[in-house]
């Protein structure tokens, strides 16, 4: 991540060309999003992890040894379908976990510690692959590859804790689900809704950082060092989402993440300069809060034996959002400036977040 804006750049990609690429890959994750739930559900978790890290092994290997913008496009499918097999199945067999030893109410806490835990990889990661780049910008992904492999023998030691579904009918199932979820269950369905909105916001800032970092001129090898520092803050601030979430409540909480979110990219669009990365960490700090907390309100009003396929329906929201919003905002980025990208993106997020969370209050 923090070196492959310039990797793509290198074999001849546009912003408008990488953002494109970005949609493939959210709507590879869009199409098997809620089918990948249901098979963990109905599978098994364990065997849904096991299929996508193979997957993603798959699309990182395709990745080291592709030179154009149609190769690129196979390994995003295989990476998207492979990352659908496994969001959703990950959160729901730890819930599942908590739940049999009776210790659900720590669900929040453990989500908090993966976060930080995966963004502190992250971070070691980033911090490597700068230097890694400025040797060979491929380079990263053959370690990437690697890396990914693991994911393989780590998914089969894993237990399976989760009541699964008896496959009559699989399409009527997940439609049933659906439907529960986003039109009988009101509250589930604005929380759900709310929390794609929210992801969406910052899978899309993810993706800014590296034009932000090549607009303000930053030398290659410190790519890896604010990458690092960035995905550190993600992860201490998911240390602690528990504690804020029981300091301020779910309607402060809330509305905390909604403000917080869509005003950084106010504030980062009209600070493109090194002051602007500052800005960066104040949301990468929400963003640490704003993951767990969202996921745990999920979690609390769905039941086992669907608790995959909703979470699926979450992210398959966040992907969805992203595929539509991504070719939009490049082309923005490149007709007119990052930062009218920047302005337009914060309208997108703050005007629906709103909507939802209002009607989550009215509901409440």
């Amino acid at each position: 991540m923090p070196v492959i804006v310039l990797f793509y750049e290198e074999n001849g990609l546009n912003l408008k060309d990488i953002f494109l690429l970005k949609s493939v890959y959210s709507i590879a994750v869009v199409a098997f999003e809620i089918p990948a739930g249901y098979l963990a559900d109905a599978w098994g978790r364990r065997n849904t992890l096991i299929l996508g890290c193979t997957l993603a092994f798959g699309g990182f290997l395709c990745y080291s040894f592709s030179y154009t913008l149609g190769a690129f496009f196979l390994a995003e499918v295989l990476l998207g379908t492979g990352q659908s097999m496994v969001s959703g199945a990950d959160s729901a067999l730890l819930y599942d976990t908590m739940l049999c030893n009776r210790r659900e109410d720590e669900y929040l806490k453990y989500e908090g510690k993966v976060t930080m835990i995966g963004n502190f990889s992250e971070a070691g990661a980033g911090l490597v692959s700068g230097f890694l780049a400025a040797y060979s910008l491929r380079l990263p992904f053959y370690c990437q590859t690697l890396i990914a492999f693991i994911g393989i023998p780590a998914a089969l030691m894993l237990k399976d804790y989760s009541t699964r579904v008896k496959v009559t009918n699989p399409v009527a199932n997940i439609l049933h689900i659906i439907r529960y979820s986003l039109i009988i269950n009101k509250n589930l369905c604005y929380d759900i809704m709310f929390s794609g909105i929210i992801g969406a916001a910052t899978l899309t800032m993810a993706w800014f950082v590296q034009p932000i970092l090549m607009a303000i001129d930053t030398p290659t090898t410190l790519y890896g060092i604010i990458w690092t520092v960035l995905n550190m803050t993600v992860g201490i601030a998911a240390l602690y989402s528990d504690k804020l979430n029981r300091l301020l409540g779910e309607n402060r909480t809330y509305l905390l993440i909604l403000i917080f979110i869509s005003g950084g990219y106010l504030l980062v669009a009209y600070n493109i300069s090194y002051f602007g990365l500052f800005l960066l960490f104040l949301f990468y700090i929400v963003r640490g809060f704003a993951t767990p907390i969202l996921k745990g309100y999920i979690n609390k009003q769905t039941f086992s034996e669907m608790r995959a396929t909703v979470l699926s329906i979450r992210n398959f929201i966040i992907r969805l959002l992203f595929a539509a919003m991504a070719p939009f905002i490049g082309w923005l980025s490149d007709a007119y400036s990052l930062s009218a990208a920047l302005q337009v993106t914060a309208l997108i997020i703050f005007i629906p977040g709103l909507v939802f969370l209002l009607l989550q209050w009215k509901k409440h």
